[in-house]
């Protein structure tokens, strides 16, 4: 992952000398804090297989660069489809106009790294397009002889391959090459005229092989349809004031939305943040402690190094209930006069980078899952997470639950459909009364967005105990 990589680049593929390129962006950064030249090759694949037939199959592959000066809190930024050395020349003319009258000191260098998080798969080129198509087809036809209940199947594979190479004004050229896929699996299931539907999915930074063998992938359809007969027997939520139990893994959701965002550089910078300059206040109840790890080998949202060329790493942002730290990419972490910590992600080429999660996760505790429902009166046990809205100003959120119980005098008792949770990130964490011994992250599907770039990420979360949290469903 460094300069030395044996691979061609992509300026010298496309014609244009490394050299002439770093000419071009030292004269474009001279009196600048920081910036980069970021160059972007992708390949990428999908598949979807619904309703007994394969309904669409595409492929697209992109090329370009972006070019960026930043000067103090100004960024001048141009972005091109066509990598050459007059399209470059002319997005430094133009991304430089960010400095005009401006004199700063170039910022420090990243520093360098020779980890590698992920091989170099290419998951558009196995298995073969034929071969995809048919697994597709066998997957909806296991679903359907599974349960007679079965209605509808829709099955999907995503797979993509993105070279990225940064140039960086000390003249480095850092190479990452980001293999990625995923398996979905809904399934939807009618009894007496009701339909209900479950999904599953997994995926990570390899190819398709480590998710794609019978058990992996009869794995993800087993999960959607007992999702979906659970719900088939659900009862509408009692809406209202109660303890609530989370499961692990994907549940991580919640913290990313309702803390994770409010926890990023930039929002903490401009003091929108719910989190703004609570540095060393407790935030959470004591033994909750949240991190964000890039690190990780092959996990979803993980990367060797992030869209400015900083090595990831492993951020504490909550110690025991504490608020130490923030997520940060180069221009925060300047700002604030604090180091970067790899959280600076664009989601292209023709994006600007910024502060943004990789994988998101609160550690383990000691308590098990089964205490926690035994020590709840009434309350609801949310086994799995929909979709959710958060405002980072306030960290007010809601989420629905696509599978939860209720809890009765210390015992899971009735499916619920429609329940949701209600709160905000700040107080719900000090609500947090029992942490989990089953830490685990979610299985390789989270999709993040922010100021309108998406990009991928993972959360995680062992089980917790939160108490007097309002729930919303059917007033009783």
């Amino acid at each position: 992952m460094n300069a030395h990589s044996p691979a061609p680049s992509i300026l010298d593929s496309a014609g244009v000398a490394p050299q002439r390129a770093r000419e071009i962006l030292g004269e474009a950064l001279a009196g600048a804090d920081d910036g980069e030249l970021f160059v972007e090759r992708s390949e990428s694949e999908s598949f979807l297989f619904d309703d007994g037939r394969l309904k669409s199959a595409a492929y697209d592959s992109s090329e370009g660069f972006g070019l960026r000066v930043v000067a103090g809190e100004t960024a001048g930024y141009s972005h091109s489809s066509e990598v050459s050395e007059a399209a470059i020349k002319r997005a430094a003319q133009s991304s430089s106009l960010a400095k005009r009258g401006y004199s700063g000191t170039s910022d420090e260098a990243p520093r360098a790294t020779n980890a590698k998080l992920y091989g170099e798969d290419d998951p558009t080129a196995s298995p073969a397009f034929s071969d995809k198509i048919a697994l597709l087809q066998e997957i909806d036809s296991w679903c359907r002889a599974r349960d007679p209940r079965v209605v509808q199947v829709m099955a999907s594979l995503a797979g993509e391959r993105r070279t990225v190479e940064i140039l960086r004004a000390d003249g480095r050229l850092i190479r990452d090459v980001r293999p990625l896929c995923r398996v979905n699996v809904q399934v939807t299931v009618e009894k007496d005229g009701k339909r209900e539907n479950g999904f599953a999915g997994a995926g990570g930074r390899a190819g398709f092989e480590a998710w794609i063998t019978p058990d992996k992938w009869q794995e993800q359809a087993e999960e959607a349809l007992r999702q979906a007969l659970v719900n088939l027997d659900a009862i509408p939520c009692p809406a209202g004031e109660m303890d609530v139990v989370l499961g692990p893994g994907w549940n991580g959701v919640l913290l990313h939305e309702a803390v994770g965002h409010g926890l990023e550089g930039d929002f903490n910078r401009k003091g929108t943040s719910a989190f703004s300059g609570r540095v060393g206040e407790r935030v959470a109840a004591k033994g909750v402690t949240v991190f964000d790890d890039g690190t990780l080998a092959g996990r979803r949202g993980s990367l060797t190094v992030d869209d400015e060329g900083t090595p990831t790493e492993r951020t504490i942002l909550i110690e025991d209930g504490i608020l130490v730290g923030y997520m940060h990419d180069r221009m925060s972490a300047r700002l604030m006069g604090l180091a970067a910590t790899g959280n600076g992600r664009r989601q292209s080429y023709a994006h600007m980078p910024m502060p943004r999660m990789t994988n998101t996760a609160m550690m383990g505790g000691s308590h098990t899952r089964e205490e926690m429902i035994a020590s709840t009166k009434r309350g609801l046990y949310c086994a799995n997470f929909g979709g959710g809205q958060v405002d980072i100003t306030n960290g007010k959120f809601v989420f629905q639950c696509t599978e939860a119980y209720l809890i009765e005098d210390g015992k899971i008792t009735a499916p619920v459909k429609g329940a949701t949770l209600i709160g905000d990130g700040p107080s719900a964490l000090t609500r947090v009364t029992m942490i989990g011994d089953d830490f685990d992250f979610d299985p390789g599907v989270g999709v993040c967005g922010k100021s309108g770039q998406s990009i991928p990420v993972g959360v995680g979360q062992p089980s917790l105990k939160l108490t007097g949290l309002t729930v919303g469903g059917t007033s009783l």
